[in-house]
């Protein structure tokens, strides 16, 4: 049985992590907030079959992962990738324009590669844990990767060029 020190230092430490991946699909920071609570409530609960998990950490990424889907079901509500780039994005310096730019590409992506890619790109897992919280086999997390890459890559290509030759 896991006790509460142990649950602190295993589970509740994911909290950051489980938030930011949260806010990737709701569009309220609030939501994401909310929603993180409830996961960790809910492991709590569970927290006597967590011991038999490979990853808790793939399991708790899961649980967010359904929850946000169920709660931009029922609130009918665009999640966030979605929404277009906005018109002003020109006007933003390069640095913080990429990492920007890029999450944004990212969140117009298809689900899977756009969940694929986030988890290895920005919260850097690896190929095996993210087969485990996508529920697909590591041959098709390298092939939605890759996909997935290229089209951010051709993406960003095609801003770049623009903006050398509106520099130009």
């Amino acid at each position: 049985m896991m006790n509460q020190e142990t649950f602190k230092n295993t589970v509740f430490v994911l909290k950051d992590k489980l938030y930011r991946f949260a806010n990737r699909f709701l569009e309220e920071s609030d939501d994401a907030y909310d929603l993180v609570q409830e996961v960790m409530l809910k492991l709590w609960e569970q927290r006597g079959q967590l011991t038999q998990l490979n990853s808790i950490e793939a399991f708790a990424m899961q649980m967010v992962r359904n929850m946000a889907y169920n709660k931009i079901d029922k609130l009918g509500r665009q999640a966030k990738y979605l929404q277009q780039l906005p018109g002003d994005i020109q006007q933003e310096q390069y640095p913080s324009l990429t990492k920007e730019l890029i999450l944004k590409m990212i969140d117009q992506l298809p689900e899977k590669q756009r969940l694929v890619m986030y988890l290895r790109d920005i919260e850097e897992y690896e190929i095996v844990d993210i087969a485990e919280v996508a529920g697909l086999e590591e041959n098709a997390v390298r092939v939605n990767l890759s996909r997935a890459r290229t089209t951010v890559r051709l993406n960003l290509t095609k801003v770049f060029d623009y903006e050398k030759r509106r520099i130009g």
